[in-house]
């Protein structure tokens, strides 16, 4: 098990001369960026989790003020402001939607574009500490395969959080034509990932791909989104509530295949969390979507079918 770090520790660097601030700072950089996944993706309170995580952020801030170059800390800042805003501030706004209450939504999707924002950049900087130049040839989405080609598997968490950011400050910024305009990169970035190992972090590569191929349209889109669902799913060993609840959002949907959505989310709201501690934050909050979603059933299919099964073809 990784440890932990007092809080205090992170005091501790006041009150140290210059050269050993800088010692323990670094030492304390390496032990919070170590221990911090571990801490959250076990806990089965995301109340406590959403208060604490902004405290967490901005402490890890400091500490790269004094380690500008700290991939580790530029990495966990990626995926601390690209998880938080995720599964907080963006669910604040998919709720609002759901519940009618458009300018409430509005609001938290502009917070949520700017945290994704903020962890896309923390993303950069470490690809640019791993890779000098690399985050320039992403600006100008061209020529994206060729700039990509000097990533290795060792790249792959910056890599990820990079892109999941990127994609998702776009999708809550749809109106930015010029954000919206840098599409191809997060896309180019994951296909390059997937490229490297498929099998990363338990299939989070693939699962990415359901709601983007998704969200492409048609029935081309649809067959790959299904089959990178398959995938994942293979590849999480099921483990991965989270998967499923994309699955039915971005793909069953848009089939309009109530009963399997049904069915599903269903299974996703009576699951056990409990069984599974490495995935447990992760897991209550994906039952807590399936509820969200199922009572919300009716305004996601059309109703030309009582039942709801009959947009299939």
């Amino acid at each position: 098990m990784k440890p932990t770090v007092p809080l205090a520790a992170l005091a501790l660097p006041i009150l140290l001369s210059c050269s050993a601030r800088a010692a323990a700072t670094r030492v304390v950089a390496n032990a919070v960026t170590g221990s911090r996944g571990l801490i959250y993706e076990t806990d089965d309170d995301p109340e406590l989790i959403r208060a604490a995580v902004p405290f967490g952020l901005k402490a890890m801030e400091a500490l790269l003020d004094e380690h500008p170059d700290h991939v580790g800390l530029l990495t966990s800042l990626s995926s601390g402001f690209t998880q938080f805003g995720y599964a907080f501030v963006q669910a604040d706004a998919e709720q609002a939607d759901l519940e009618g209450q458009s300018a409430a939504a509005r609001v938290f999707r502009e917070r949520a574009r700017k945290l994704f924002l903020r962890a896309r950049d923390y993303g950069r900087r470490g690809l640019d500490v791993r890779h000098p130049g690399l985050s320039r040839k992403l600006s100008s989405a061209r020529d994206l395969d060729p700039a990509l080609a000097e990533l290795k598997r060792e790249d792959l968490p910056l890599v990820y959080w990079t892109a999941a950011s990127w994609a998702l400050a776009i999708a809550a910024g749809k109106e930015d034509m010029g954000l919206v305009a840098e599409l191809p990169v997060p896309g180019a970035l994951m296909r390059r990932a997937l490229a490297i190992d498929e099998a990363w972090n338990d299939g989070a590569l693939h699962e990415f791909f359901v709601p983007w191929d998704a969200a492409q349209g048609g029935a081309e889109g649809l067959r790959r989104a299904t089959e990178h669902f398959d995938r994942a799913m293979v590849l999480s060993h099921g483990k991965r509530l989270s998967l499923i609840v994309s699955f039915a959002e971005a793909v069953l949907v848009a089939k309009q295949d109530r009963a399997e959505f049904t069915r599903l989310l269903t299974q996703v709201a009576s699951a056990d969390v409990e069984s599974d501690r490495d995935h447990r934050l992760g897991n209550v909050l994906a039952k807590r979507r399936a509820k969200l979603l199922l009572a919300h059933a009716e305004e996601l299919f059309a109703s030309l079918w009582p039942s709801g099964q009959g947009g299939q073809t």
